[in-house]
């Protein structure tokens, strides 16, 4: 990449990885970039969504693992007075827990910061508004009372979103809670009930139920993670209620009360659950108010979200969005391609349009669940057209010695000429094995390409291959 407009300013509203990486972008290709955040660099998903949420889901699978160590004929002891082993409880402490993760996530957010300045761009702490396609005034002072300007040829806003409140369940940060305000519980709460089955409330819900804490799950839907591969979901609603946890599928939350010593869920057909704490994970909204979008001529959806093309561009030339405000897939890695796309765009270098359907996507369950491409849905609805097969992991030798019981790898090739164009992997890591499969749908390569690879035996990937050599059968 050559950098070809040089002196461009660029002002980014929101250091997320979407307007992180934009920035980063920017000063490589050699413009006048400065980023204005309110927090710090990395915004929400970095210091209390994405990387505390996954510090703490490694955690809980550190208490899985020793949990079950003993299928494998690990067990653990300890002598008693009388010489006469004991098998110790396994304890997780969540204060150090909660320390570790945000020690993490403070850090890198410090990594990031320092990155960035080292690429030469200018970073500015406070609350970033467009009063024009080409003005940003950012108010720096405690009280909003002092401001600075910006005048920019780019904008690209970066503001990410927050946890939806619902006025009959208001969070208040002690027992009624959002995904942020987890990190501040001293001990695992005796009681979690966690109202919404999507992602984020299937993630919080399996890992404080591996750290030990009683799980009730309430669903709106008939299953959990109603929006993803119905296999893959019907797998972790089985793991769930084998692990004790409560699954109220089909149930609807009225209301959520906190009394002196928990809290009270009210279901709409009346039926009441009581619990320690609850987790309210209904979904998010685009931090978009007050930033002067509209008065500025951006166009936003019912929503709230940023209307955006394929390249991140608003209606208006000079302004861009990208990242959880915009009405694309609100991932951060979806964030970071298109803050690079963006400022690439702006600055005249070479782009190629996102294609959501080559993005990979993970589920931070126990097991993992990972998709690429087309999905099942697709193909039962007659969008795409393929044939699928299907390897369980209980066929895995490496499966076996590990004690994998659950999960599979489900591979998706176009009939006739047999190009892989969706998967779904169901297993612990999920998210790393899923990327063999987003090259060949990316690349286009066909299931005897991935056949004539040779997989290191005996390896979770190996199923991949067993996937791809049956359906060698069905396209030839």
């Amino acid at each position: 990449m050559n950098a070809t407009t040089g002196a461009q300013k660029v002002v980014v509203i929101g250091g997320g990885p979407g307007g992180a990486e934009a920035a980063l972008a920017g000063a490589q290709l050699g413009a006048d970039v400065t980023l204005i955040e309110r927090v710090g660099v990395g915004g929400s998903a970095v210091l209390t969504d994405v990387v505390p949420s996954k510090s703490l889901i490694a955690t809980a699978e550190s208490a899985a693992a020793i949990r079950d160590a003993n299928a494998l004929g690990v067990q653990f002891y300890v002598r008693g007075e009388t010489g006469r082993p004991h098998k110790p409880e396994v304890a997780v402490n969540l204060q150090a827990v909660n320390r570790r993760l945000l020690s993490l996530a403070g850090q890198q957010s410090l990594d990031m910061k320092a990155e960035l300045e080292r690429a030469g761009v200018t970073i500015v702490q406070g609350e970033g508004r467009l009063v024009s396609p080409s003005r940003v005034v950012v108010s720096t002072g405690k009280k909003g009372t002092d401001f600075d300007e910006f005048e920019a040829d780019t904008v690209i806003v970066s503001v990410g979103a927050s946890p939806r409140e619902l006025p009959s369940a208001m969070p208040d940060g002690k027992r009624i809670l959002t995904w942020t305000q987890l990190y501040s519980m001293d001990d695992v709460p005796e009681h979690l009930i966690v109202v919404g089955s999507g992602v984020t409330g299937a993630e919080f819900a399996n890992a404080y139920s591996n750290i030990g804490a009683k799980v009730s799950l309430v669903s709106s839907r008939q299953r959990v993670l109603p929006n993803e591969d119905a296999d893959a979901a019907e797998v972790i609603e089985e793991v769930f209620k084998r692990q004790g946890m409560n699954v109220l599928s089909e149930s609807r939350a009225a209301s959520v009360e906190a009394t002196e010593t928990g809290v009270v869920v009210t279901l709409e057909d009346g039926r009441k659950v009581e619990g320690s704490h609850c987790l309210m994970a209904v979904g998010s909204v685009p931090n978009t108010k007050g930033l002067g979008l509209e008065e500025a001529g951006v166009e936003l959806t019912e929503s709230g979200h940023i209307k955006v093309n394929r390249v991140a561009r608003t209606n208006l030339p000079s302004v861009y969005a990208v990242g959880d405000c915009a009405d694309v897939l609100p991932l951060a890695s979806v964030a970071q391609m298109q803050g690079r796309t963006a400022m690439f765009h702006a600055l005249g270098d070479a782009v190629s349009p996102i294609s959501l359907r080559a993005v990979a996507s993970n589920i931070f369950t126990q097991p993992e669940i990972a998709t690429v491409g087309w999905q099942q849905k697709d193909l039962e609805d007659d969008i795409a057209q393929g044939d699928i097969q299907v390897v369980h992991l209980s066929q895995n030798p490496r499966a076996k010695m590990m004690g994998i019981e659950d999960g599979f790898v489900k591979l998706f090739a176009r009939k006739g000429s047999g190009t892989v164009i969706g998967g779904v992997i169901v297993s612990p890591k999920a998210s790393e094995l899923i990327y063999p499969i987003t090259m060949a749908f990316e690349n286009r390569l066909t299931v005897d390409m991935i056949a004539k690879v040779f997989p290191v035996y005996p390896s979770l990937t190996g199923s991949i291959a067993d996937a791809a050599r049956s359906l060698h059968r069905i396209v030839d």
